[in-house]
């Protein structure tokens, strides 16, 4: 499963894991999931229009996750902690439902830099996100394709395969 937020990272790694099927020597299904979360102004319409015309299968989930993130963020926080982990649970439910043993994200080089550079700032560790990782349960792995890539490579293919970019 290829979480896909329809920004450049997602739509670069759900383009080039699906283009890849046709040359390694082994199988494997690719589905696209993305997440409504119901923020205001959203428009997913651009996202559903290419994934229709990419023949990739694909799901659209819609999840008022938005109203909880604000109702837990304290005055002047930020979204971004509590926003992912309740994204990730809902990826992880429909990753089981679609019988997925993976789930990867689009995170490049530049995410893990911030990851760093956040953790030894704010939390005094140093640590960043790891390529590859098995939830706590045990029932995915977690995979990180693009985790070498420069953002700015991404941002280049995003650009020449004019991907319809969502806004955060």
């Amino acid at each position: 499963m290829v979480a896909i937020s329809g920004v450049k990272d997602s739509y670069t790694l759900l383009d080039l894991l699906h283009s890849a099927r046709k040359r390694l020597p082994f199988k494997y299904d690719v589905v696209a999931v993305h997440l409504d979360q119901q923020q205001p102004g959203y428009d997913g319409v651009p996202l559903r229009s290419w994934l229709e015309q990419s023949e990739i299968p694909f799901e659209i989930l819609s999840k008022d996750t938005y109203s909880i993130v604000k109702e837990l963020t304290p005055e002047g926080g930020t979204y971004c902690a509590p926003c992912s982990r309740l994204r990730r649970g809902i990826l992880y439910s429909a990753a089981e439902r679609l019988g997925c043993n993976k789930i990867a994200l689009g995170h490049h080089r530049d995410d893990a830099l911030e990851t760093l550079l956040m953790n030894m700032f704010y939390s005094g560790r140093l640590q960043s996100m790891p390529a590859i990782y098995r939830t706590n349960d045990g029932r995915f792995d977690v995979i990180r394709p693009l985790i070498e890539c420069a953002e700015e490579d991404i941002a280049e293919y995003a650009q020449l395969k004019a991907f319809p970019i969502l806004p955060c």
